[in-house]
């Protein structure tokens, strides 16, 4: 099998390093992997294609910042990937995230259309069925449902400055995404797929693959030998993780949070993003992202209670991990985060109340440490275990090319003669 992935990132980011993770897994069993992308890319064991230049990009931000198109620029670039497509012949085409200002969708679809490669698409957020954002929640819209208009979230990614298109926007996507019939839809969790079904793509088949985590490198340790390695011995660390902090992660509530909490507490807020300004308190501190796993694992460990206020999650990664890692979390009920966090290793918190989320706490310090140490672990290996997961990957490829090569095994019956798939299949 000839697999090929398109993606703003690869290798880095948590979209770029499940890329890499499935093309590591398809390799590791003898197929090959290519990866197109448009912005950001690490070492990777994939043959990589670069979609554009950063002054194709810088036009398709100004385009996205003015009339609010994004993912309607960028033509040139994406036929040059089509050209690209055409002369690897893939077998399998997997999409992931196409926003970046990297990709014009109406053209990739058009040829996707036509191709009959068969195609994945796995959502990473809700940006595919609304005519303008990622996520909705925080709002609470429900336009998307029916048809995008008056979008209140315009200045937030991809963010529009003097125009609100999403009406517009809305239509092109709905029309361009149903005229693909070999597309398979996959989500990250059953939150999503429930929302994916009231939306216009709710006609594809959808399937939910859980996000995997490499269980060899977060995993349960000495808690009290992780504290003194990173300083937070004689205290009682809460802690919050986030790739890039907004206002939807929920970083004001940690900011409550340190006022209320007492001196004996500390909360470790690992990402990027924050500004001194939003935050106050005497036992808060703030670390700087990093890009090494071995050390996030550290702060999952030498945490007591992990804490998640975000309102923006479609899966939960940095959860997932946490309870990898033998620590139980408390998380905002109504996001897929609480069907990550049951009963069984944490509590659900419905709003941004901080002394809900304080009581929360609370109560999970109460639990006995090893045994909700053995829990947590149990159920990330139960539901995450990367290699399950990835697997889930490969067995979709198959079933997909089995079915494409059913189809034409009826067609060479009926014409009496022998077709060759014309894009190349080889499995």
């Amino acid at each position: 099998m000839r697999l090929l992935q398109i993606n703003s990132t690869v290798n880095t980011g948590s979209t770029g390093r499940i890329v890499e993770q499935i093309g590591r897994h398809c390799q590791r069993h003898g197929h090959e992997v290519h990866v197109a992308y448009g912005r950001h890319s690490r070492s990777s064991n994939a043959e990589l294609f670069r979609i554009g230049s950063k002054w194709d990009q810088a036009i398709h931000l100004l385009g996205t910042r003015l009339f609010d198109e994004h993912g309607f620029y960028s033509k040139r670039a994406t036929f040059e990937l089509i050209r690209h497509i055409e002369a690897v012949k893939p077998d399998v085409i997997h999409l992931h995230n196409l926003h970046g200002y990297y990709v014009h969708v109406g053209v990739l679809f058009k040829f996707l259309a036509q191709s009959r490669i068969p195609v994945v698409w796995t959502l990473h957020d809700c940006w595919p069925f609304t005519g303008h954002c990622c996520y909705y929640e925080r709002v609470g819209c429900r336009k998307w449902e029916t048809g995008c208009f008056e979008c209140p979230l315009t200045r937030l990614y991809p963010a529009s400055i003097l125009r609100d298109n999403s009406q517009a926007n809305f239509t092109a996507k709905r029309d361009l995404f149903l005229r693909v019939e070999n597309l398979t839809i996959v989500v990250v969790s059953k939150w999503l797929e429930e929302q994916v079904k009231k939306s216009f793509l709710r006609g594809h088949t959808v399937q939910t693959i859980y996000n995997g985590i490499d269980l060899a490198t977060f995993f349960p340790g000495e808690k009290g030998l992780a504290k003194r390695r990173l300083g937070l011995e004689r205290k009682v660390v809460i802690l919050g993780v986030a790739n890039l902090w907004s206002e939807g992660k929920g970083f004001r509530v940690f900011a409550h949070l340190a006022e209320r909490l007492p001196d004996s507490y500390q909360i470790v807020l690992v990402g990027r993003g924050l500004k001194k300004t939003w935050l106050y308190g005497r036992n808060l501190t703030v670390v700087e992202h990093t890009n090494s796993s071995e050390r996030l694992a550290d702060y999952y460990r030498a945490a007591d209670v992990f804490v998640s206020p975000s309102i923006a999650e479609t899966f939960g990664m940095v959860a997932a991990e946490a309870l990898a890692c033998g620590t139980p979390c408390v998380v905002r009920k109504g996001t897929a985060l609480e069907e990550l966090v049951d009963s069984s290793v944490g509590f659900s918190v419905k709003g941004d109340h901080p002394q809900h989320y304080a009581k929360a706490i609370e109560d999970v310090l109460s639990i006995e440490r090893y045994e909700a140490s053995g829990i947590c672990r149990r159920r990330a290996e139960e539901l995450f275990s990367l290699d399950d997961r990835m697997n889930d990957y490969l067995e979709l490829y198959l079933s997909l090319l089995g079915s494409v090569g059913e189809q034409m095994e009826l067609q060479q019956g009926a014409a009496g003669t022998v077709r060759v798939p014309s894009h190349g299949a080889q499995i």
